[in-house]
């Protein structure tokens, strides 16, 4: 079997989006939400697809460009070697070792199509090719209800509005909740980084607290929170609101600030909360410091920018040697959300699943053919061949495209 031609595509997924034609440039500027994805052709007429898990920030365009560039190294190649194909792009491209967000995102997509097309070939579910399922159904957590919790995003802002969506949840049958207390201030404003760092005013500290407070007390003491920072507070602001809350029993903190190897051993050293973190680490050489000093009690790699399949699972196998558990981050389209749950089917130390409030809005969901969605707080594996799920019509004509040969 060999790789004949790999199309990269810009998918066109936001209300902003809809009056732009197939084919058309996309205006980056003016996209909340923007997967890049592609798909890998064989000359045995199968196919698999992939994303660069970069839909949301400023890297999109980036992760465009850097999947064509690598898509040229894997024409030819037989994709059931992913193992040679994995360490050739790492190794000969100069900028792979110790590289970023960017580069991995881009070799994400393409290790991800090519286990597709393995598991297809093969016909049998991406678990069984990663040693098989130790679990029928997965835990799931309902994730960033700071932005509301349904079909529709509507910010948080005061206590009561964080309560109600924790219990809009728990009533679907979720045990467990992620939010991001200090996204938002009691007008709607995002907060800025000044706000966020450093010793932080009594009345930021006071607000965030309330907000957990109204969420505790609105779910009980049985239902766990996991609460968010996505980086925006540093080690002093994060130890300072790690501290104030500890008392409503956090199930975890994550992201608690930028996440270097020594910052994050001192904010784990100094709160009495287990430390989430890895949607910002990037392979295993940079996972190694973290898992030696014990800082990060829940992993989050991202399968769709720490290196794929492949590099995901070394990931989580490292993280067991060092009694660690895992929790693969999803914040992408349902291609990512199926590698996700295969890679945690596979693995001893899976804690729990993500389910972002992103993958519940059309502009998601309409993106593949299949929209597997968890039922009373559990999400079952996919059993279709491969990853399970595949880029939709939809997707596939309401995009930007190279076709690489």
């Amino acid at each position: 079997m060999k790789i004949t031609k790999v199309d990269v595509m810009a998918l066109h997924s936001s209300k902003e989006m809809k009056e732009t034609k197939p084919g058309q440039d996309a205006d980056w500027s003016n996209i909340p939400w923007r997967p890049v994805v592609c798909r890998i052709y064989t000359d045995e007429g199968i196919y698999g697809d992939g994303e660069a898990a970069m839909a949301y920030g400023s890297a999109a365009p980036g992760a465009f460009g850097m999947l064509q560039e690598l898509a040229h190294m894997v024409i030819g190649l037989n994709p059931m070697n992913t193992e040679p194909i994995w360490e050739k792009i790492y190794k000969q491209t100069f900028w792979g070792q110790n590289g970023g967000p960017v580069f991995f995102a881009a070799l994400s997509a393409l290790d991800m199509a090519m286990w597709d097309i393995k598991g297809k070939k093969l016909n049998v579910p991406l678990y069984v090719l990663l040693g098989g399922k130790f679990r029928n159904k997965l835990r799931t957590y309902a994730s960033q209800l700071q932005f509301g919790w349904g079909e529709t995003l509507n910010p948080a802002l005061t206590p009561e509005d964080y309560a109600a969506n924790a219990k809009k949840a728990v009533e679907e049958g979720y045990d467990c909740v992620k939010i991001d207390f200090f996204t938002f201030d009691e007008q709607g404003n995002t907060f800025t980084e000044e706000q966020r760092t450093g010793l932080l005013k009594p009345e930021y500290v006071n607000l965030v607290e309330s907000r957990v407070k109204a969420v505790r007390e609105a779910i009980g003491p049985n239902v766990d929170i996991i609460m968010e920072n996505h980086s925006f507070l540093d080690a002093m602001s994060a130890v300072q609101i790690g501290r104030r809350v500890e008392k409503y029993n956090i199930f975890c903190y994550e992201e608690p600030n930028t996440p270097t190897p020594k910052t994050t051993k001192y904010v784990a050293d100094n709160i009495k909360i287990p430390i989430a973190n890895g949607e910002r680490i990037y392979t295993r050489w940079q996972y190694a410091p973290y898992f030696e000093d014990m800082s990060i009690h829940m992993i989050q790699p991202d399968v769709g920018t720490c290196g794929g399949v492949t590099e995901t699972k070394k990931i989580c196998d490292m993280a067991h040697a060092y009694d660690i558990g895992v929790q693969v981050h999803t914040c992408a389209s349902p291609l990512c959300t199926a590698a996700a749950l295969h890679i945690e089917a596979s693995i001893p130390n899976f804690v729990i699943h993500e389910h972002h409030v992103y993958n519940l809005q059309e502009f998601n969901k309409n993106l593949c053919i299949y929209d597997y969605q968890p039922e009373n707080g559990y999400y079952e594996v996919p059993e279709l061949p491969g990853l399970g799920n595949e880029l939709s019509e939809y997707a596939l004509t309401h995009c930007d495209k190279v076709t690489i040969e």
